[in-house]
């Protein structure tokens, strides 16, 4: 790994990339704590203290503390990331999206477009909502949150977030155009890793304080690196259907013949199904934030919950088989492997192809489903069960090691493609994610 990343910094180009990936990535870390004007700080503090475990606190982990601060980047890239998910799921009753997706660059600088101007759309309306909630927020000392309510605030804080949510989008694309990984992907992942000083700062307390004893800190920290080991195995699991592509004769070449793979990922959903499941299920508790009379429904569903964890792991379930279905279309893919003349040894090519493709999907999504359960699961029943102060759900887990599985994968190409050694030696070469 090391080696590897000292042939990184020997190719100019690589060497550029990495740099402007970092700089872009301080940027936004820079925004994060510039506040957003007419917000006591304090008192809004102490709010977020007390919403951990609703919509607010979701969306404040995932903006790496911009909403606590309610800085210019508050609503973060949550906008972008709702209205692209929005697109994926409407292109199945809606054949002119479901068209652009097959047209190749061109569709997709359309499909760009349209989620550029829905991100700002949807920007204003949260930037709305939320200069409205702010106005009738009181911090648990019984303190106002806002200085000077009223309509300057409002048009004030809305044009302040909208403009910085599309700051961080051109952020995440420069990323993804002129440095190293997907731009978003680390957008996220940075304002994760941001709160872990902060969380080690408040163990190393709890263990001086005699709160938690070392034994205990020592086993935290073992199952936590036991979880990124299956998160890395998994994420990195394929399920190879084998393909053999026919001989074609065309004048005095010869086409074909040679023998491929269909890689089926065991997680084909990635982190869309707990986001999902968590957004729905903390929806209630953050109702009950603004309607008192809603509180009876919050306290059946309270994270950590038998309740909670049996609807959480089926909601789970539930839509890794959704997304995966409006991801991955068996019929398309049985449709192009007989168009170049591939097929699946002993299924016949077509429908039964499709059929074939869609069984085997079916069975290694249900362990991916159990798989991305059991993570995001554990967490919960460790904060609720044993009182252990895991600062990090099983989502952002994911989130983290996914993304960093993907960018080393990109230098790893970088790397290849100029005659480096990978950075993981394997037998027979290197191999990508």
């Amino acid at each position: 790994m090391l080696e590897g990343f000292s042939n990184a910094s020997r190719i100019p180009e690589l060497r550029r990339r990495l740099l402007f990936t970092a700089a872009m990535l301080v940027v936004y870390r820079v925004g994060v704590a510039i506040p957003t004007p007419g917000i006591d700080g304090q008192a809004l503090a102490s709010f977020f203290d007390a919403a951990s475990s609703t919509l607010f606190g979701w969306v404040n982990l995932f903006s790496g503390g911009a909403l606590e601060r309610f800085s210019i980047f508050a609503l973060g890239i949550m906008p972008y990331i709702s209205v692209a998910i929005i697109l994926d799921l409407l292109k199945i009753g809606w054949p002119y999206l479901d068209e652009l997706y097959k047209e190749g660059e061109a569709g997709r600088r359309k499909i760009a477009q349209y989620t550029r101007y829905g991100t700002v759309g949807l920007a204003l309306v949260q930037g709305t909502m939320i200069a409205y909630s702010l106005e009738r927020i009181q911090a648990p000392g019984g303190g106002t949150v806002v200085y000077n309510p009223g309509l300057g605030f409002i048009a004030m804080t809305v044009i302040t977030v909208t403009a910085g949510t599309m700051f961080v989008m051109w952020i995440g694309e420069q990323i993804t155009e002129r440095g190293v990984g997907n731009g978003i992907s680390l957008i996220i992942m940075s304002g994760i890793i941001a709160r872990l000083p902060s969380a080690i700062g408040t163990t190393v307390q709890f263990v001086r304080e005699g709160e938690m004893s070392i034994f205990l800190l020592i086993l935290i920290l073992a199952l936590a690196f036991g979880v990124m080991a299956v998160i890395v195995f998994v994420e990195s699991g394929q399920r190879r259907i084998p393909v053999q592509y026919a001989r074609r004769v065309v004048g005095r070449r010869v086409y074909g013949g040679q023998a491929s793979h269909l890689p089926l990922k065991v997680n084909t959903s990635g982190v869309i199904p707990p986001i999902f499941a968590s957004s729905i299920l903390i929806f209630p508790a953050t109702i009950a934030t603004v309607v008192p009379a809603l509180k009876w429904l919050a306290a059946y569903i309270t994270p950590g919950s038998l309740i909670y964890n049996v609807v959480y792991v089926a909601l789970i379930i539930f839509f890794c088989y959704f997304y995966t279905a409006v991801t991955f279309n068996p019929v398309d893919v049985a449709d192009n492997l007989k168009k170049y003349g591939g097929f699946i040894p002993g299924i016949r090519p077509g429908r039964h192809t499709a059929d074939y493709i869609d069984r085997v999907l079916s069975r290694i999504t249900l362990g991916g489903a159990i798989y991305v359960s059991a993570v995001c699961v554990l967490p919960t029943i460790l904060i609720a069960r044993f009182n252990v102060p895991f600062y990090f759900g099983g989502t952002a887990l994911l989130i983290v090691v996914g993304v960093a599985l993907d960018t080393v994968a990109q230098i790893e190409t970088h790397l290849l493609s100029r005659n480096y050694e990978s950075f993981m030696k394997r037998k027979g070469g290197g191999r990508g994610r």
